[in-house]
């Protein structure tokens, strides 16, 4: 029988050839849970402000293990010893270090799975598939969990300078067409370096980490807080809250098997089992979107109102404002739309609401962003900046929003 070959290279738009490096890092992405994230988008709806953001969680995980791949070459060329067990360790961590987010990302963790976060269900999916590789990954699951007594390791996947980040900055930017957002990922990475095992940024690397903050605060404005993208998801999350509150009154609703599973049990930490996991394996954007389609024509007013302005892009309206938004304001807009549709205050609720969002490009008592000067003296970015603006980037900016019918305006 002939051996297939799996030493294959990914074709990928940012990076150019992506080689897989082993026999197991091939048998992870060609394992069903792995090959799911082809079927979750990297940005949720931001296509519907952005429409080149159709990009995978596949695409992202394929791009942060080739910027592992460059990481460990540039620390092992500058003397930093890693074994070929971390190597393989930290190539599987990152890879499957998104693996446990659910279809369109965010909205599952807010909606019809309580309080579960996708970190959690990401190590609950490195848990099973290590049980059938025969614990394989269980060095990788030790680095994603700072279990692993070598930090630096941990840093290179999680931290405010990780391959994560570095990757999701440059891809989102190069998809959405927001050129702020496009930092030079390879530079940064070149200019890594290991001190008392923590991960440093050399003092000539300084800009180009200036520069991965300043982009970051950019993108979280521009496009990943963006105000249509903000109502998109509210109203996603809204869509998948009313459908399980509609079952759990007892009426039927068409969409997949997996995802009415998760609108006829509660589902939460204490009771997500193995098998809970399987059926959340099977859960992809294409069932929601596929549900939306069927329910859109639903005898509940609330439900079917929803799924058109998703389906439709006919959104609710959205103001952002600086300061919390008054009560008066949000009576009045319930106060219309409840009339116009002879509907109940509670439903009306559904297409009135207001929230908050935030942003905090750095956190300086969060795994610092560290430089190393010629001397050997290590100083915080932000001490170490002679730029002004970096250092209002470390102070969380709040902003509050209001939702609400066009018509009632």
């Amino acid at each position: 029988m002939k051996k297939r070959n799996k030493l294959k290279i990914f074709n990928d738009p940012i990076y150019g050839f992506i080689t897989i490096p082993n026999e197991l890092i091939f048998d992870l992405i060609e394992h069903r849970y792995f090959q799911r994230l082809r079927r979750i988008s990297q940005m949720g709806l931001s296509y519907l402000v952005y429409p080149g953001a159709h990009h995978t969680r596949f695409h992202h995980a394929l791009g942060c293990m080739y910027l592992m791949q460059k990481a460990v070459r540039v620390l092992r060329f500058k003397g930093v010893t890693i074994t070929e067990q971390e190597e393989e360790a930290l190539y599987i961590a990152i890879l499957l270090h998104d693996i446990g987010h659910g279809p369109f990302s965010h909205a599952m963790e807010h909606s019809i799975v309580e309080k579960v976060s996708h970190e959690s269900i990401s190590l609950m999916f490195m848990q099973k598939i290590n049980s059938e590789f025969d614990g394989k990954l269980s060095l990788a699951i030790d680095i994603f969990t700072a279990k692993y007594p070598r930090k630096f390791l941990h840093q290179l996947i999680s931290s405010q300078l990780d391959m994560d980040r570095l990757d999701y900055l440059k891809r989102d930017s190069f998809y959405t067409g927001v050129a702020e957002g496009n930092i030079n990922s390879e530079r940064l990475i070149t200019m890594l370096n290991v001190v008392d095992d923590e991960l440093v940024v050399e003092e000539k690397g300084i800009y180009s980490a200036e520069k991965f903050l300043l982009s970051r605060r950019l993108m979280y404005w521009q496009v990943y807080l963006h105000k249509t993208s903000l109502v998109a998801e509210n109203l996603l999350i809204r869509v998948l809250q009313r459908a399980k509150e509609l079952v759990d009154s007892g009426s039927k609703l068409r969409c997949s098997e997996s995802l009415q599973y998760f609108l006829v049990h509660k589902i939460t930490a204490a009771n997500f089992t193995d098998q809970v996991l399987d059926i959340f394996a099977s859960l992809d954007d294409y069932d929601i979107v596929s549900a939306m389609k069927e329910w859109r024509r639903s005898e509940d007013f609330v439900l079917r109102t929803l799924c058109a302005m998703l389906i439709d892009r006919d959104l609710l309206k959205i103001k952002v404002k600086k300061r919390p938004i008054k009560n008066d304001k949000v009576v009045k807009h319930l106060a219309v739309f409840k009339e116009k549709h002879q509907i109940s205050e509670k439903e009306a609720a559904y297409f009135v609401f207001t929230g908050t969002i935030s942003n905090q490009a750095y956190h300086q008592n969060k795994q610092n962003i560290n430089i190393l000067y010629k001397t050997k003296k290590i100083v915080d970015l932000v001490k170490a900046t002679d730029q002004f603006n970096l250092k209002a980037l470390a102070k969380p900016v709040t902003k509050h929003f209001i939702c609400y019918p066009k018509l009632s305006d």
